[in-house]
């Protein structure tokens, strides 16, 4: 992105811009294929927590007010004929599937895994199943984990970038600094590790600690030491992004709530 802002026809049209705001969200883009039983006992899954997002709309928002509303209408139900609490509503999710909520994501169901092939078959696939098939196509393409497909650090040329110029490119602290994330300092972190090992031993020696470079607020830190490399995580950077959690090739990392609903506060967004 910011070698993007470089390009002379980009550039341009930045030219006398003001940086006001930074920002940053992981896109659930598993779609229908990738959709979790929504249902438990006591609770149920709205929004991105289940997975609700239509890519190639970009129905994000409409997506989890639907669900919030029908997720609503099944406990109202179960509600009136029911006192026992904490039990599983079923029937969240047989209104989910007659709703187009799921209807939509069922139609767009092989749009955005057929990019995986490339840019042109991804197109090319796009316009098919969109005007030919409408969705109505006899297969269903599957999904890839991320986490699955990072290369190793010696299959890979590494990426040099040019050092920000604060007029156009900046660095990520500066830019965390927009997003008004706060975090109490005597809260637990809400980052760990499984296993702490494996940041070293797998991530580091294998990836190149790939979590120092897709986390947009520098969270993730190497230390060098009189003792060999060090893993640090800087929660108190972190904007609630999800990359680490979906990202991490042994999926080591996991995001937990932090307490008092600390995080970013975008202004004016």
């Amino acid at each position: 992105m910011q070698r993007f802002k470089t390009h002379p026809l980009v550039k341009k049209m930045l030219k006398g811009g003001e940086r006001i705001a930074y920002g940053a969200k992981s896109l659930i883009e598993g779609g229908y294929q990738s959709l979790p039983k929504i249902t438990f006992p006591g609770g149920l899954l709205i929004g991105d927590a289940a997975g609700f997002l239509n890519v190639p709309q970009i129905k994000g928002i409409h997506c989890a007010m639907q669900s919030g509303m029908i997720a609503a209408e099944a406990c109202f139900s179960y509600l009136k004929e029911h006192t026992t609490k904490g039990q599983e509503i079923r029937s969240y999710q047989h209104l989910a599937e007659e709703n187009w909520l799921i209807q939509d994501l069922y139609k767009v169901r092989n749009i955005r895994p057929g990019f995986r092939y490339g840019l042109l078959v991804g197109l090319s696939n796009a316009a098919f199943e969109t005007y030919v098939t409408q969705g109505r196509s006899p297969w269903t393409f599957k999904n890839h984990a991320d986490n699955l497909q990072l290369k190793k650090a010696k299959l890979c040329t590494p990426i040099q970038y040019p050092k920000p110029d604060n007029v156009l490119t900046f660095d990520r602290l500066t830019s965390v600094y927009l997003t008004n994330t706060y975090h109490e300092e005597d809260q637990p972190v809400h980052l760990y590790l499984k296993d702490p090992t494996i940041a070293i031993n797998i991530n580091y020696n294998l990836y190149d600690s790939p979590e120092t470079r897709y986390c947009p607020a520098a969270v993730y830190e190497i230390i060098q030491s009189n003792y060999g490399p060090q893993f640090q995580i800087n929660a108190q950077n972190c904007i609630h992004c999800k990359a680490c959690d979906i990202k991490d090739p042994k999926q080591n990392i996991i995001w937990g709530s932090p307490e008092g609903g600390g995080g970013p506060n975008y202004i004016g967004m």
